[in-house]
């Protein structure tokens, strides 16, 4: 059939509040103009962000019954790790409250002061994590992952000229590599099994130990087996575990592809490594076998895990970005192209093309999008990824400005994204009228989520 159905049905609903564009203006006006800072209550369609805002499935909900809360050693463990092992393969499995936990207490011990951390492209929390250590983020992503309209099966690939150059030079102050799977911060753009494996052998030539940021796992073996020859035929778990198996560890957040709403993991095979992560552990989240989580949610994440790699699901969920996809490009918007797997992601630079990169286009449009269909996305671009040159006190500009709507997973029904993208088309037409945005104050650290903007 042509048309492709949502693979569940809908078994409970959750009331979705309708606003008015001027209570809207006046709700962006209140959050100094950081959808971040809005009720979420007052939003209509959120696509902030795929973490940890999907719905569990009634096997994810029947597994959190049996969830074991023993403090230590509990069976949800158990069966958690066992379920890591069997995709990953990594012998230590450290529990962590999510993603960001685990890059913390991975970098805390791993990093020191001058220290350079190579991957495709760092998102967010890791760049924080490493640049709190104060250690050197690099991003080394193939040249066509850096522009929007380029077609490429694979454009969250490493740049393996770059990363031989680099690690020539710098491989010993390089304590650990990594490359994050799909590459979100370009666009959720997938990574092929043959540019993971070159990566590992360039990381083994200089004795590198190599870590895959692997949330987005299963939507980027699904890529690898539509699009690179000799994966077409096997399962997506089969190629979940080659792709680990060049790896020494991995982080995770679980809020992504393990279908959760809360949850993440650090595993590696290095005995004192993982010995000092476990010992951070529980200095900061909680003890070995809960790290910070509940024993139902241990529970859930590993009925999750499996659930990600159901072909269906997945055939669905990419379909699903394809679709907004095709949909803006004919009504001539830019976006990240091809479309990657978890979100679609707005050219904000061409969407405003009168709007300098010093006043924020990404931001402007997140906000014109809110205000115009209460949809609530979020930029990355020069807000989330700009720099202060700390000679002149001038913000030094993003590669990119860019808009991304990420999906939750099993919540939004087609009908939705139909107005999304009647939304964003409306927005499109009036964009000549978009006015700018300044910093009126920002953290020093991650500054995207509590910055206060306010018109230039």
């Amino acid at each position: 059939m042509k048309t492709l159905i949502e693979p569940f049905k809908v078994k409970m609903v959750e009331s979705i509040k309708q606003t008015t564009e001027p209570e809207r203006n006046q709700f962006l006006k209140e959050a100094h103009y950081n959808p971040f800072l809005i009720k979420a209550e007052n939003i209509l369609i959120d696509f902030l962000t795929d973490s940890g805002t999907g719905a569990m499935s009634d096997q994810q909900w029947a597994a959190m019954m049996q969830g074991d809360e023993s403090y230590a050693g509990s069976k949800s463990f158990y069966r958690f790790e066992s379920t890591v092992k069997e995709i990953m393969g990594y012998k230590h499995v450290i529990p962590t409250h999510q993603g960001r936990a685990a890059e913390r207490i991975l970098f805390g011990v791993a990093l020191k002061k001058g220290d350079m951390v190579p991957n495709n492209t760092h998102f967010d929390t890791t760049r924080a994590n490493v640049e709190y250590n104060e250690a050197e983020a690099v991003d080394l992503v193939i040249p066509e992952g850096k522009i929007p309209e380029k077609i490429h099966p694979f454009k969250g690939n490493m740049d393996l000229n770059k990363l031989e150059e680099f690690l020539a030079k710098h491989h010993q102050s390089v304590p650990l590599g990594m490359i994050t799977i799909t590459n979100n911060s370009g666009g959720g753009q997938p990574v092929s099994m043959e540019n993971i494996r070159e990566t590992s052998r360039i990381y083994k030539k200089y004795k590198i130990p190599f870590y895959i940021d692997c949330c987005r796992f299963a939507e980027n073996a699904f890529f690898i087996k539509k699009r690179e020859k000799g994966y077409e035929n096997k399962s997506i778990l089969e190629i979940s575990q080659e792709m680990f198996s060049y790896a020494d560890g991995c982080t995770m957040s679980s809020k992504k592809d393990g279908m959760v709403n809360i949850g993440g993991f650090l595993a590696m095979n290095n005995d004192d490594l993982a010995l000092q992560a476990r010992n951070m552990l529980i200095l900061t989240e909680g003890y070995i076998s809960y790290g910070g989580l509940a024993g139902r949610d241990l529970d859930a994440l590993a009925v999750g895990l499996k659930e990600v790699m159901h072909e269906d699901y997945l055939q669905y969920r990419i379909r699903t970005a394809e679709y907004m996809g095709e949909k803006l490009l004919e009504a001539g918007i830019n976006i990240i192209q091809p479309t990657g797997g978890h979100a679609v992601y707005i050219d904000a630079k061409s969407f405003y093309s009168h709007l300098p990169p010093t006043q924020f286009p990404g931001q402007v449009l997140v906000c014109e999008l809110y205000k115009k269909g209460g949809i609530r996305g979020v930029e990355i671009g020069s807000l989330m990824f700009g720099k202060k040159d700390k000679q002149t006190g001038e913000e030094i500009p993003a590669p990119m400005e860019l808009v991304r709507l990420a999906f939750p997973r099993r919540v939004y029904t087609q009908s939705h994204f139909d107005y999304a993208i009647e939304t964003i088309i409306e927005t499109y037409k009036d964009r000549e009228n978009a006015q700018g945005l300044k910093i009126t104050w920002e953290p020093p650290f991650l500054r995207h989520f509590t910055a206060k903007m306010a018109p230039v």
